[in-house]
């Protein structure tokens, strides 16, 4: 999808928090959002410590991250407690995790699905990227090989920020 395409808004959900609790992209709302979905040993696992750095460098600005753990791919941790280890002990990772989910097919979190249904995009491997737009709509998608500080991806997210 070209980063002047706008599909409509999509709604807001819920995920559970690896840390406990639970992520509500509502208190994003007016914000926008990047949700990205994990695995502890992909190939692109070092993409954590650049989706860091893209939390550090626009979190003030009202910019949010959401790491979302997926073994759809066979690449993930067996517990959510070693995936949240793994990341901060390595990554030294705080932006917002939420549990294992699954990201494609039947059994798939609903945002997924509905990021599926409005713009036909669903990850087709890890550290696919998924943004949402400060008016609540995907803004643009990217396959795991855009790296998270790379130009195209931050010129998409400072025009989010500029609204």
């Amino acid at each position: 999808m070209p980063s002047n395409a706008i599909a409509d808004k999509i709604s807001y959900y819920t995920f559970p928090s690896i840390d406990g609790g639970e992520i509500d992209t509502s208190h994003w709302k007016g914000k926008p959002y990047l949700v990205v979905n994990t695995a502890s040993l992909c190939g692109y696992t070092k993409q954590l410590e650049g989706l860091q750095q893209l939390y550090d460098e626009y979190s003030e600005q009202g910019f949010e991250i959401l790491a979302v753990p997926s073994n759809d791919f066979n690449q993930e941790l067996g517990s959510d407690n070693e995936v949240k280890e793994f990341c901060e002990l390595n990554y030294a990772t705080d932006m917002p995790m939420s549990i294992t989910l699954h990201v494609r097919g039947r059994d798939a979190h609903p945002f997924f699905k509905e990021v599926q249904a409005t713009t036909n995009f669903t990850p087709k491997w890890n550290f696919n990227k998924i943004l949402i737009g400060s008016e609540g709509q995907v803004v643009d998608t990217w396959g795991a090989p855009v790296r998270p500080m790379s130009q195209k991806l931050q010129r998409v997210i400072q025009e989010q920020l500029s609204y």
